[in-house]
């Protein structure tokens, strides 16, 4: 499978290289970053109500004074699929104060 040349593809590419079979679902975890709890908590609670089968994870990062707000979604992890959810939680979070910073794929 070819993945488009950009972050997106080449992350779908190494997975599928280390034999992940990127044609079924997976526990995809989009992850956000804030500056006060209260943003991140902000967030959560509008997810719960408009995504209530979405799994979020509150927890402070490495990073002193910053929050994070993981969301797990199952999904297959098409290219589209991943680069639409990004720009959906892009939008959500930036009306919360805070920014994407990735996704990964439970393993």
């Amino acid at each position: 499978m070819n993945f488009p040349n950009d972050e997106t593809g080449q992350v779908l590419t190494e997975m599928q290289q280390a034999g992940i079979d990127l044609s079924v679902e997976h526990d995809v975890v989009f992850f956000h970053l804030f500056e006060q709890k209260s943003q991140a908590e902000a967030m959560a609670e509008h997810l719960q109500q408009v995504m209530p089968e979405l799994s979020i994870n509150i927890h402070p990062d490495e990073t002193p004074n910053v929050w994070d707000l993981d969301c797990t979604v199952k999904m297959v992890p098409t290219h589209q699929a991943i680069v639409d959810q990004e720009t959906n939680f892009e939008q959500i979070a930036a009306k919360f104060s805070g920014y994407n910073d990735g996704w990964g794929i439970e393993a």
